[in-house]
C-alpha cells in the first residue's frame, strides 16, 4: 500500500510564542512577569528553537534551578542564576552533561544508536553490543569535555553524521573495513547480558524523553539528540567504528533482517576507508549494486544515485578487467539514477565511459537508450534521432534515413501492416507470444524513443517509426514497447487515417498488453499516447483529464519522468480546451512549471509556458511580458524546427478569437503553415482547426471579391474536416460545428438559419461544458443582432456572454465588453432623450 507523507517544517518561534509556550510548561500565566522574563532569556538563548527550549527548562529542573514550591503552589526559580546558567551554557553542552550523567551501557548504546539512523532496531543494537568490547567501546569514546567543548563552538547542525536510515542520501566515502582479527567471540557480553544491558540502557534514554520506543523500533525524539549522541565518539575513530559497526551486522544478522537493513549495512561499511583488499572492494561494489538497485525500485533515486557513484568509486580503473558486470551494471544503473535526478554531467561522464569500452554493441543498450532520452528531455530532437537510428545500425536492424518520408513510402507501409494485422482483435493482438530475441527487443526500444523524437520534428517519419515497432510486434512477439506502439498505431487510425473505430482497437490491445507481467514500464507512455491522441476522438474530452493525472504519477513512481511530465503537459492543455476556469489552470501551471524545472523537463517546461502565458493574458495579467514570452519561443522553435512553433500559434490563434482580433488572426493563420502535421492526432490539432475556420469566415465577411471567395473557400475546407470528424463520432466538436454554421448562414445572408444555429451553438457549447465556447457564441451572437440592429437579442447575448467570460475567469476581456455595455447604454440614453423632445 502507498501511503502519501506530508513534511511539515516549523521554524523558529518569535517571543510572542515563546511566552505562552513557557507557560504551558510550567502551568504558569502567560501574563506573569516572571514568566515573560523568563521566556525571553530562553528565547534570547535558544533563537527561539522549540525543543532547545524545553531542553533548557528539562536541564534547569535536573539541576534544581526550576523547582516546584509547594507552599506557592507554583514553580519557582532564581532569574540571576538562571541567567548565569545559560549564559555559560548552550543546548549542545546541556545535551552532552545530560549524557554524561546516563550509565555507561546507556552511552554505549547511544554511540552505536547514533551509527544506525534516526531510528534504529534493538536487534541491531543488541547485536553490535554483543560483539565489540568493552575496551574498544571506551577507545572509541571521547572525553564529556572534549565534546561539550567541540559542540559548543560549533552547531549541531553542522555535525558529520550520517543518517543512514532507508531511502535517506547518504554521505559517505567508498570503502569497506579490513577484516579484523578479533574473534567476534571474544566480547565481553552474551546476547542475553546485552539485551538485559540494552533494556536498562533504553529505558533510562526514554525517561529521559530522548527516545521512543516502539517493540523492536526506536527513534531518537529529534536529529539533535542523535546528534549529540553522535559526539560522543572519537573523531578519529568514527569511520572505523562504523566500519566496525557494519561488519558485524553484515556477519551477524540473519538474511531477512540484513535485507531489511541493507541501506544502513552499506552505508556503514562504506565508511571506513583504509586497508581493503581486492575481494573485499568486489563484495562491497556488489553490495553497493544491490543497494542502488533497490533504492531505484522504491523511486529513490538520489539515495540510488550515491550507492552506485560508491560502488564504482570502490572499484576503480581495475573494475573493468576481468568480470566486468559489476562495474558496467554501476555505470549503466549509476547513469539512469543521475538521468533521473538532473544530474547530466555525472550521467555522461558514465555514458562515455561505457561507450569508449571495446565491448559489445548490445552491453552498451543502457547508455545509450539513457543517451537518447537525455538528448529529448532538453530539447535537443534532433541529436536524440541521430543516436537512436545510430544504435539500431549497430545492432544490424534497418533503420530509416532521417528525412521527410512520401506520402506512397507511408502508404505502402501501411498496407503490409494491415496484411500482417488481418482482422485480429484486441484480444488475438494482446494474446501473441513474447518476445525472447534481446536484439529485437532493444530495437523496439530504441523504436519507442525514435517515435516520440520525430513526432517531435519530422512527423512524416513517425509511421514508418511506428509500422517497424508493430511489424516486429506481430512477427516476434510481445515486449514492454508492443503496448505504446500499438497504441500509436491507433492513434495514426484514428487522426490522420481517419479510422476512429480501428484506432481505439489498438489503443484496447495497448491496454490489455499492459496488464501482461512486465510491461509496467510502459504505463505512462501508452496512457500519455491513447488518452492524448485517441480516446478524444469519441469521447467527450474531460474523459481524458483524470487518466492523464494518473499517467503522470505512474511515471514519476517508475522514473518515466519524460512520459510523465508529456502526460502532464497534456492534461494541462485538456484542462483549458474543457473550460476550466482560468484562475485554478494558473495555480496548476505555475505547480507544474516547477516540477519540470526540478526534473530538468525543458521541452515540456516550454510548452506549459506557452499555456501559462496565454492565460496570463487572457486575465490581463501582464499582456506585454506575455506576447515577449511567446515570441521568444517561437523564435526559438523556428530555429530547431520543432512542434513548440505549432503550440505557440494554437495559443495565440485562441487569444486573438477571444479578443476578436480577426486581422491578426487571419495572418496568424496564413503564416503558420501546417500546424496540424506537428500536432497530428491532438485534440489541440482538432481545436486549431475550429479556430482557424472560425478566422477564415470572419475574414470573408470583412472582404469582397477574390479575397472573399478565397476565405471562403479555406472555411469550407477546414468545416469539411470537422463534419468528417463528426461523422465518425467526435462528440466534442458538435459545437464547434455550430458556431461555424452560424457564421457561414450569416455571410451566406441566411437571417433565420444564423438564428436558429447561435440558439443551437449555445446550447450543445452548455451541454459539452466548454464554458468558454458558450462565452464566444454568445459575443458572436450579440455581434450578429448588432449588425441587424436587433438592440434587445443584442444587449442579451452580451451580457450572458459577459457573465460566461466573468466565471470562465477572463478579466481583461470582462473589461472590454464591459466598455462595450457602457457604450451601448450611452447610445440608448441619448436616443431616449432625442425622442423626448
Amino acid at each position: 500500500m502507498k501511503v502519501t507523507t506530508t513534511q511539515i517544517r516549523i521554524g523558529n518561534l518569535s517571543v510572542d510564542y515563546a511566552i505562552p509556550l513557557v507557560a504551558e510548561a510550567l502551568g504558569m500565566d502567560d501574563d506573569d512577569s516572571k514568566v515573560i522574563s523568563l521566556a525571553e532569556t530562553i528565547h534570547r538563548k535558544t533563537v527561539g528553537n522549540p525543543f532547545f527550549m524545553l531542553m533548557f527548562l528539562r536541564s534547569l529542573y535536573d539541576e534544581k534551578l526550576l523547582q516546584y514550591n509547594f507552599g506557592a503552589m507554583k514553580w519557582t526559580w532564581d532569574d540571576d542564576a538562571v541567567n548565569s546558567k545559560i549564559v555559560t551554557e548552550n543546548v549542545a553542552s546541556v545535551l552532552v552533561n545530560k549524557m554524561s550523567r546516563l550509565q555507561e551501557d546507556t552511552q554505549r548504546m547511544l554511540m552505536v544508536a547514533s551509527c544506525l539512523g534516526s531510528n534504529f532496531r534493538k536487534s541491531a543494537v543488541v547485536e553490535v553490543m554483543k560483539n565489540i568490547s568493552r575496551s574498544e567501546m571506551r577507545s572509541s569514546m571521547r572525553s564529556v569535555s572534549s565534546t561539550a567543548a567541540t559542540m559548543g563552538s560549533s552547531s549541531l547542525l553542522s555535525s558529520d553524521l550520517t543518517n543512514s536510515s532507508a531511502v535517506r542520501s547518504f554521505s559517505c566515502t567508498a570503502a569497506i573495513i579490513r577484516s579484523s582479527s578479533e574473534s567476534l567471540l571474544s566480547s565481553d557480553l552474551t546476547r542475553s547480558s546485552a539485551e538485559r544491558a540494552y533494556a536498562s540502557s533504553i529505558e533510562e534514554f526514554e525517561e529521559e524523553g530522548l527516545c521512543k520506543v516502539d517493540d523492536d523500533e526506536c527513534h531518537f525524539m529529534h536529529d539533535q539528540i542523535q546528534s549529540a549522541a553522535f559526539e560522543l565518539i572519537s573523531p578519529d575513530r568514527r569511520d572505523s567504528f562504523r566500519g566496525r559497526i557494519g561488519r558485524i551486522l553484515l556477519r551477524s544478522l540473519p538474511s531477512e533482517e540484513l535485507e531489511a537493513s541493507l541501506f544502513e549495512v552499506v552505508s556503514l561499511l562504506n565508511c571506513a576507508a583504509s586497508n581493503i583488499t581486492d575481494e573485499e572492494r568486489d563484495e562491497l561494489a556488489e553490495m553497493n549494486l544491490k543497494a542502488g538497485v533497490k533504492a531505484s525500485e522504491n523511486a529513490a533515486f538520489d539515495t540510488a544515485k550515491i550507492y552506485f557513484q560508491a560502488g564504482h568509486d570502490v572499484l576503480g580503473s581495475r573494475g573493468w578487467e576481468g568480470d566486468y558486470s559489476t562495474m558496467l551494471d554501476l555505470c549503466s544503473d549509476g547513469a539512469n539514477a543521475c538521468f533521473l535526478t538532473g544530474d547530466f554531467v555525472s550521467m555522461n561522464e558514465l555514458i562515455d565511459e561505457v561507450l569508449i569500452k571495446d565491448i559489445d554493441t548490445k552491453e552498451k543498450y543502457r547508455v545509450s537508450e539513457i543517451k537518447v532520452k537525455s538528448l529529448l528531455t532538453v530539447g535537443k530532437a534532433n541529436e536524440a534521432i541521430n543516436a537512436a537510428l545510430d544504435f539500431r545500425r549497430q545492432l544490424g536492424l534497418p533503420a530509416p534515413q532521417k528525412k521527410a518520408a512520401s506520402k506512397f513510402t507511408i502508404i505502402r507501409e501501411y498496407i503490409r501492416v494491415k496484411k500482417l494485422l488481418k482482422d485480429k482483435t484486441a484480444e488475438d493482438i494482446a494474446n501473441l507470444p513474447e518476445l525472447d530475441d534481446e536484439l529485437y527487443e532493444m530495437g523496439q526500444r530504441m523504436n519507442e524513443h525514435l517515435a516520440t523524437s520525430v513526432y517531435l520534428v519530422e512527423p512524416t517519419m513517425y509511421p514508418l517509426i511506428i509500422f517497424q515497432s508493430v511489424t516486429t510486434s506481430l512477427k516476434h512477439g510481445l515486449n514492454s514497447s508492443s503496448s505504446p506502439a500499438f497504441a500509436r498505431l491507433g492513434m495514426l487510425l484514428c487522426g490522420p487515417i481517419g479510422k476512429p473505430h480501428e484506432g481505439l482497437e489498438m489503443a484496447k490491445a495497448a491496454e490489455l498488453i499492459l496488464e501482461m507481467p512486465g510491461m509496467r514500464s510502459s504505463t505512462s507512455n501508452t496512457i500519455f499516447v491513447t488518452q492524448s491522441f485517441c480516446y478524444h476522438w469519441t469521447s467527450p474530452l474531460q474523459d481524458t483529464v483524470e487518466p492523464l493525472l494518473k499517467g503522470y504519477q505512474v511515471g514519476l513512481e517508475i522514473g518515466d519522468n519524460d512520459r510523465a511530465c508529456f502526460c502532464l503537459v497534456g492534461r494541462m492543455y485538456y484542462l483549458f480546451f474543457t473550460g476550466r476556469t482560468l484562475g485554478s489552470i494558473q495555480q496548476e501551471l505555475e505547480a507544474a512549471a516547477n516540477v519540470m524545472t526540478q526534473l530538468k523537463q525543458e521541452e515540456s517546461k516550454l510548452k506549459i509556458t506557452i499555456l501559462l502565458s496565454s492565460v496570463k493574458k487572457l486575465r490581463g495579467l501582464d499582456p506585454e511580458a506575455s506576447d515577449e514570452m511567446l515570441d521568444s519561443i517561437l523564435a526559438s522553435a523556428a530555429e530547431t524546427r520543432n512542434n513548440l512553433s505549432a503550440y505557440v500559434s494554437v495559443m495565440k490563434l485562441e487569444v486573438f478569437v477571444f479578443f476578436q482580433q480577426w486581422k491578426e488572426a487571419v495572418d496568424l493563420v496564413q503564416k503558420a503553415g501546417n500546424v496540424r502535421l506537428f500536432l497530428s492526432s491532438t485534440f489541440v490539432a482538432v481545436r486549431y482547426t475550429f479556430l482557424a475556420a472560425l478566422t477564415y469566415l470572419k475574414a470573408a465577411q470583412s472582404s469582397s471579391g477574390w479575397k472573399k471567395r478565397q476565405m471562403k473557400k479555406c472555411a469550407h475546407k477546414t468545416i469539411q474536416l470537422i463534419r468528417g470528424w463528426a461523422k465518425n463520432g467526435n462528440v466534442n466538436v458538435v459545437h464547434y460545428l455550430r458556431i461555424l454554421g452560424a457564421e457561414l448562414a450569416v455571410l451566406n445572408g441566411k437571417k433565420e438559419k444564423a438564428k436558429e444555429s447561435f440558439n443551437a451553438a449555445i446550447a450543445a457549447s452548455r451541454r459539452i461544458g466548454f464554458l468558454q465556447d458558450r462565452a464566444l457564441a454568445h459575443e458572436l451572437a450579440s455581434a450578429y443582432f448588432k449588425a441587424r440592429g436587433d438592440e434587445f437579442w443584442r444587449n442579451y447575448h452580451i451580457e450572458c456572454a459577459r457573465t460566461s467570460y466573468q466565471e470562465w475567469g477572463c478579466s481583461e476581456k470582462v473589461e472590454q465588453l464591459n466598455v462595450k455595455i457602457c457604450k451601448g447604454m450611452i447610445r440608448r440614453k441619448r436616443r431616449c432623450s432625442g425622442k423626448g423632445k
